[in-house]
């Protein structure tokens, strides 16, 4: 039986021939290597978080204070890494998380990403603010288990058509970032002058949207300035409050996840309002300094709700013995960002693809070293906090 772990001896089995890997082993050496090839100003997008980066370094600090103290003498010759999440039967717990704008990294953007997910067989997580239409993204991946991020504006038109393409494009499952009704403080973008949207990138949804084109005096490619500020004033809504999920929840027939949860109360609100799941996250830091780490927060919210909804985690996640930590704190899977943006901007889809097959090969070897058989076995009696 094939394993994931097998990777490892995939690439000693290839060093005979002289050759080694173009990327790093090392995920957590992707971002050091991206920053000499990329701009300041792509880099600094996808690297940057809100305020000092306090919160981006705490979603590591908080990953960082958990320690796995491993267990002998188990039978770990088969493992299955397998989980059922939201319906589906995933191979691994891992997902690719939403990532906007992923042109400024790669020319293949979102497609490139999403061919390497379809190829692993995770899920690939379409953002609303992606550089290529979400029917073209499907196509892209044929049979992959796809899922559709909707950042919720203000158009309520443009909202519900997003949902209508998506449903029609064979996204099965809808992520709402909450966190999400405005722009943070973010200082490497500031000192760039950089935001993308301004300049058209990651307004692909918009821009092919009948209901946003309906907006418009005039079409897009006539006056495209027009388009770039009717986006701006639409896509952030900070009226938004619970009682409004009904509306999503009417033109939805599939599971819905919210993402963005840090409290449990929080948690319990979305489980009352009829939702599927939630991302424990705080977007990786991006807009709230000084925020809680997610993995800190992960423990309340699991054990608030993981009876009532499917709990995903998203923050800081580098490696694999940080895929198994979250697991072990009470996540049913968890959303892989910034390296595997680092992947597709240093090798395209090829470089999505070792990623992903590094991060499971060093996941499915950190559970049997541990004594685990699969990611069902973790509990936080696996872990102690130092």
């Amino acid at each position: 039986m094939t394993t994931w772990a097998d990777f490892q001896y995939e690439i000693y089995l290839n060093g005979m021939t002289g050759a080694v890997p173009r990327l790093p082993t090392d995920l957590t050496r992707l971002e050091e290597m991206a920053e000499r090839r990329l701009g300041p100003g792509p880099f600094g997008y996808v690297a940057g978080g809100a305020g000092s980066g306090r919160t981006e370094r705490a979603n590591r600090e908080a990953l960082d204070r958990w320690r796995i103290v491993p267990r002998m003498l188990r039978d770990v010759r088969e493992r299955d890494l397998s989980v059922t999440v939201l319906g589906r039967r995933l191979p691994a717990p891992l997902a690719l998380a939403p990532i906007g704008v992923l042109s400024i990294m790669h020319p293949e953007a979102e497609r490139a990403a999403a061919r390497a997910a379809a190829a692993t067989g995770v899920p690939f997580i379409l953002s609303s603010a992606s550089s290529t239409p979400m029917e073209d993204v499907a196509a892209a991946m044929g049979d992959g288990e796809r899922w559709f991020q909707l950042y919720w504006g203000k158009d309520r038109e443009v909202t519900l058509s997003f949902l209508a393409r998506a449903k029609a494009t064979g996204f099965t499952v809808l992520v709402v970032t909450l966190d999400t009704p405005l722009l943070a403080w973010r200082p490497r973008d500031l000192d760039q002058a950089y935001l993308p949207f301004l300049r058209g990138v990651g307004t692909a949804n918009y821009f092919t949207d009948p209901a946003f084109q309906a907006g418009l005096a005039r079409p897009v490619h006539e006056d495209p300035n027009a388009a770039v500020l009717h986006f701006v004033g639409m896509f952030g809504d900070p009226g938004k409050t619970w009682p409004d999920l009904t509306l999503l929840r009417e033109h939805w027939d599939g599971p819905i996840v919210l993402k963005g949860v840090l409290h449990p109360d929080d948690a319990r609100l979305a489980a009352d309002a009829g939702m599927d799941g939630v991302v424990v996250s705080n977007h990786g830091g991006r807009q709230v300094n000084g925020s809680i780490g997610a993995a800190d927060a992960l423990p309340a919210v699991a054990d608030a709700v993981a009876d009532r909804l499917t709990v995903l985690f998203d923050g800081g996640i580098r490696t694999g013995d940080d895929v198994v930590k979250a697991l072990a704190l009470g996540a049913r899977t968890v959303l892989l960002g910034r390296p595997y943006a680092y992947g597709l901007g240093l090798d395209g889809q090829a470089g999505v693809e070792h990623v992903i097959r590094c991060v499971l090969a060093e996941t499915d070897l950190t559970l049997a070293l541990s004594g685990c058989r699969g990611s069902a076995a973790l509990t936080p009696d696996l872990l102690t906090r130092i």
